[in-house]
């Protein structure tokens, strides 16, 4: 059984693999501060100065002896001025941190929602079989190549790679169609919830994280990567994960011609995210439809429509997985049957010739 966790990965050089190309975003913050300053109040006595305070305890003439001594406060009403100025100070703090403006530069990574998961996760097989390869969908078709040698990462085969970033709207609409897919092969845990680039187009698409994942399965090995995350920088988004060297020369071969087909605007040797090649066999580069579709849907949302075979969004997803799913069966040799040998992943075998 294969398990593979998704963290922390040593700190490797990308080599000759430009990364898609990315806006810059820039976040300025100011800090205001406002000087607090006091008085000494002055009395007027004529030419005779006025004190506030005896020395030795002296009271002043004229005054009996239960007179209080001038100037001079009890001790009750002392204590009662320092509670009063501490429930000044937590009262300023408490006003100070609902006031803060919250960061609206990126939308977090957090846990997905069990009801997210359980969405995912328990499709019908008859919706898999009624959506199948949808021709409204517009769906573009994986690239299959011949002649190559299964995948082996990490000692393991057959393997599926997943190269994307957090803040890329195409890898966002892609993950979904991927996590559909796999759990129909095995397992996922500590999957996450995120959204990509507030400042890319397409932005905010909700979608998945790979990052810091786990998933378990007897029929094949995935290995995702998530380079960067949704956080901007000065000159983009900060680093999440680099690609192992074995990694590193799948990507390098396989994410160019003749295996895929250049973009007219693209840089020689750059990659196209999402890149996904399953066991050197299928090559999706960039996402099979527009994020465009996912627009202003919730995690949520999303996951509510994929019981519904004749919504655009689960025809995009559950088309997209289709796909995944006849690549995968065709490199276990057809396991398992259930799947396998169910018509929606039979039509996309089709539409793929790999049968």
């Amino acid at each position: 059984m294969a398990q593979k966790k998704t963290g922390e990965r040593p700190a490797g050089q990308r080599g000759n693999t430009p990364r898609a190309p990315r806006d810059e975003a820039k976040e300025k913050s100011r800090q205001q501060s406002r000087a607090v300053s006091a008085k000494q109040a002055k009395g007027k006595g004529g030419n005779t100065p006025r004190t506030s305070t005896l020395q030795n305890g002296a009271r002043p003439p004229g005054r009996g002896g239960g007179g209080r001594p001038g100037g001079r406060l009890s001790g009750t009403v002392m204590a009662w001025g320092a509670v009063g100025l501490v429930i000044i100070v937590v009262v300023v703090f408490v006003v100070v941190d609902l006031t803060k403006s919250p960061n609206t530069s990126y939308v977090p990574v957090t846990p997905a929602p069990a009801a997210v998961i359980t969405d995912v996760t328990t499709i019908p097989t008859s919706v898999f079989n009624r959506v199948g390869i949808p021709a409204s969908a517009n769906l573009a078709v994986p690239t299959v190549i011949s002649g190559q040698p299964p995948m082996t990462l990490d000692g393991k085969t057959p393997a599926m790679l997943y190269f994307g970033a957090e803040f890329c709207p195409f890898c966002a609409a892609e993950r979904w169609g991927m996590v559909v897919a796999l759990s129909r092969f095995g397992t996922f845990s500590g999957l996450k919830v995120t959204a990509s680039s507030l400042t890319d187009n397409y932005s905010g698409t909700r979608t998945f994280s790979f990052y810091g994942s786990t998933y378990t399965s007897k029929y094949l090995s995935f290995f995702p990567i998530e380079s960067e995350t949704n956080i901007p920088t000065s000159t983009g988004y900060t680093s999440l994960q680099n690609p192992t060297p074995a990694e590193e020369k799948v990507i390098a071969k396989y994410s160019q011609p003749p295996y895929v087909q250049a973009s007219p605007n693209s840089t020689p040797g750059s990659v196209s995210f999402p890149f996904v090649d399953i066991d050197n066999k299928v090559i999706i580069s960039g996402a099979n439809y527009s994020p465009g579709i996912l627009a202003g849907a919730s995690w949520s949302q999303i996951g509510a429509t994929l019981d519904q075979p004749s919504n655009p969004i689960a025809q995009a997803i559950i088309g997209t997985s289709n796909y995944i799913s006849a690549a995968i069966c065709d490199a276990t040799g057809g396991h398992p049957g259930n799947v396998c040998s169910s018509s929606g992943v039979q039509a996309a075998a089709k539409a793929l010739k790999l049968k």
